[in-house]
């Protein structure tokens, strides 16, 4: 079988059968299941770059996560299916609640008729033998090209995300009040070369929130950094329950007279915390108090109606004049900013735009 294909691209998640796969022994066999350090490396180097890893096994579930909490490596997998059902079904399972595609899941197991059901039921999910284990760190689908920050702490995000969504459902008060219960904190950095791949990716997946559809390389990044004229700026947020990581970017170009954004772009997972209006919020406060316009550069796609209804919603007009004919179908918006302050569920800390320092300073705090 042929893992490596274009339509097969990096795998997101590794999903482990246990007995004589993960561990030795068969457990409910009354076997004193060990695992071999040399697969307790394979799992925590996997998880170093990034990609998830879950269990699917017959098994009791109290009796077999107890083992893994025991072996010192259950925190490493996350919506662990163990149970009596299909293998296929608990595959499908995991992969819809983490709303990856099954070409970005792969399987492990000893028992080549449990790869065989699998494979018939999600025939684009990799199925590897568990003598293939130790190999796993070594094939191209388990080697991403560029392992950032974030995708080192990939599992920690996911799971932060699961206690914060399960918290939510039993919320009883507003949203408003379960916002505030967060305490929430928004940070906007200029971007170094730690962050420049998670930029690019940013502005290469995210659609529905991005006002132009622009994607910049890696190389238009740096390019931008070190032009004095603009700022390349990446937002990340954290709450009480962990790093939600990089969820947005800014590239803000200084013109005479206005400071012109010619790309923002926000996660979608992170619209219900608000967080693209603060960015918008914060964005006029710093023109308004360097006494310059704010424009904004957006072009209509079919997917970024959102971003259009956040500019008209913070003010934005369209500005007198055509359409940037550099850039076709994209088109000027114009705010004559005034002070903002930051919203009453969210700490920002960020920098002062177009100054010499970097340093990060709370948004409201000691304003003059």
């Amino acid at each position: 079988m042929d893992h490596v294909t274009e339509q097969h691209p990096t795998v997101k998640c590794l999903v482990w059968d246990l007995d004589n796969t993960l561990w030795r022994g068969t457990l409910l066999e009354g076997d004193e299941v060990e695992i071999p350090p040399a697969i307790r490396d394979v799992v925590v180097e996997l998880d170093s770059r990034g990609i998830l890893q879950s269990v699917a096994s017959r098994n009791d579930h109290t009796h077999a996560w107890e083992r893994l909490e025991k072996l010192g490596l259950a925190e490493y997998f996350v919506l662990p299916r163990i149970g009596w059902g299909a293998k296929s079904a608990s595959v499908r399972a995991i992969a819809d609640e983490l709303n990856f595609a099954p070409s970005a899941v792969a399987f492990i197991d000893d028992q080549p008729t449990e790869r065989a059901e699998v494979e018939f039921h999600l025939p684009d999910v990799r199925c590897y033998p568990a003598e293939d284990a130790l190999s796993l760190p070594t094939r191209p689908e388990f080697s991403p090209t560029v392992v950032t920050h974030d995708a080192r702490r990939r599992r920690e995000m996911y799971q932060a995300g699961f206690r914060r969504e399960a918290e939510r459902s039993e919320h009883s008060g507003t949203d408003e009040e379960f916002l505030r219960s967060l305490s929430l904190e928004l940070r906007i950095e200029h971007a170094g070369d730690e962050e420049i791949s998670r930029v690019e990716e940013l502005t290469l997946r995210t659609s529905q929130m991005n006002a132009t559809g622009v994607h910049y390389s890696d190389a238009d990044l740096r390019s931008l950094i070190e032009d004095e004229r603009h700022e390349v700026l990446v937002a990340s947020l954290t709450d009480r329950f962990g790093p939600h990581g990089a969820i947005g970017v800014i590239l803000l170009e200084r013109r005479p007279d206005a400071h012109h954004i010619k790309l923002l772009a926000t996660s979608c997972r992170v619209v219900s915390f608000g967080v693209g209006a603060a960015l918008l919020r914060w964005l006029t406060d710093e023109a308004a108090r360097a006494g310059t316009a704010l424009t904004a550069a957006f072009r209509r796609t079919e997917r970024n109606r959102m971003m259009e209804v956040a500019y008209r919603f913070a003010g934005f007009e369209d500005a007198p004049g055509r359409p940037d004919p550099a850039e076709d179908g994209v088109q000027t918006l114009l705010l004559k900013p005034s002070r903002q302050s930051a919203p009453p569920h969210l700490k920002v800390v960020a920098p002062r735009l177009f100054s010499p320092g970097r340093e990060l300073v709370e948004w409201g705090a000691a304003d003059g």
